[in-house]
């Protein structure tokens, strides 16, 4: 039987993952003090280039002799870069449970063709880390943004190692402990957890990591984008402000913005606080419902951000068409922006939990996921 539509709507409907919510605070006139027009090399556009850096250090608890720089290309920039510049001196570990892993995996394997041992795990699931060697490198995702199914802890990576870790963080940083000793390469985007905006990457460097740089030299060219060394030293400039292209000042400016709004609401573990409220609350619903539950198996290992979900209810006879037309109602109705799961994901639905949604506007819209769901399963009994 068909429910009624619920009477409250979230405040905010945009529960996408990526460009995810701006934080609550912002508006466009709090990005006035934005370097327009002048030179990213001008005194005024290092010192916010610079800022940028050490607010993203204070925050996320950075040790003091990590490099911190701002690269091209998003998350996928900085995590080419580091795969192109650091990996090929020994074996490689491939770790895969969902799309970018696996695609990191292809870079390595087919097109860099380094040796590797190649890890995967089926979506909802994930690799048993500690089968991994880490005397060769081991390249992972923390948090598969298009599996919902995270690391619960970095405690498989052993602290003495002879291999690299490199952590595509991007779905992960600002919303979860990451273990600093146990990463030596970390990257992540600012249009994830913080609600930045998209084409700037970060790339975080352990002393071993930048050891690496400094001792080998891959087989392979690189890209003018892609060199982090000069001479066999690596390029300082690039982890003070001085970045390898023209960034977009009205972008830092506006992660500038996101994170001093970060600062105020407690800093990495308010975040934290936040995500982990929004996503209890998806879960709680799930709990409640039997006709949908957490694409990820177990609970240890569930996303606090990119919440991923599936439909169970034996009445649906196409997956795929039915989580679409759930998506494309509550669209309509302006309660859920761009929750439909990533294409090459599992048939189902995402919703963003990251610390700039609020807990407010989830508990607002989960009604309204009840109420699409009977509407179309209603729609799908007459038609059949």
């Amino acid at each position: 039987m068909a429910i009624a539509q619920p009477v409250t709507r979230p405040a905010n409907p945009r529960f996408s993952s990526g460009p995810c919510a701006k934080p609550p605070v912002f508006e466009l006139t709090k990005l006035a003090d934005a370097a327009l027009g002048r030179s990213h090399r001008a005194a005024v556009g290092k010192s916010k280039l610079k800022a940028a850096i050490e607010e993203t250090r204070e925050i996320l608890g950075v040790p003091a002799d990590y490099k911190i720089g701002i690269v091209p290309a998003s998350d996928t920039g900085a995590f080419e870069m580091a795969m192109w510049s650091l990996l090929g001196e020994r074996p490689a570990e491939m770790v895969a449970w969902e799309s970018f892993g696996a695609g990191w995996v292809t870079d390595v394997v087919k097109q860099l063709k380094i040796e590797a041992n190649v890890h995967t795990a089926e979506y909802g699931e994930i690799v048993d880390m500690t089968a991994l060697n880490y005397d060769n490198d081991v390249c992972f995702t923390w948090n598969g943004t298009t599996s919902g199914v995270r690391m619960p802890s970095g405690d498989a990576i052993p602290a003495t190692r002879a291999g690299l870790t490199l952590c595509d963080a991007t779905s992960a940083a600002f919303a979860m402990d990451l273990p600093w000793d146990k990463l030596d390469v970390t990257t992540f985007s600012w249009q994830k957890v913080l609600g930045g905006e998209a084409a700037h990457g970060m790339l975080i460097l352990s002393p071993r990591a930048v050891a690496r740089l400094e001792s080998y030299t891959p087989a392979w060219p690189l890209p003018k984008i892609f060199r982090l060394t000069k001479g066999g030293k690596l390029i300082d400039g690039i982890f003070e402000g001085a970045t390898i292209n023209t960034p977009s000042m009205l972008a830092v400016e506006d992660y500038l913005l996101a994170l001093e709004w970060a600062r105020s609401v407690g800093g990495l573990q308010g975040l934290i606080a936040r995500a982990d409220a929004n996503a209890q609350a998806v879960h709680d619903f799930c709990a409640r419902n039997d006709w949908i539950d957490n694409l990820a198996v177990d609970p240890a290992t569930r996303s606090n951000t990119s919440v991923c979900l599936k439909f169970t209810d034996a009445r649906i006879t196409d997956g795929a068409a039915f989580a679409k037309a759930v998506a494309k109602r509550l669209e309509a109705e302006g309660v859920a922006l761009d929750i439909g799961a990533y294409r090459d994901a599992p048939a189902g639905l995402r919703i963003w939990c990251g610390g700039t949604v609020e807990t407010a506007d989830i508990e607002a819209m989960l009604p309204w996921l009840a109420w699409a769901f009977e509407a179309e399963i209603s729609a799908h009994s007459q038609a059949a």
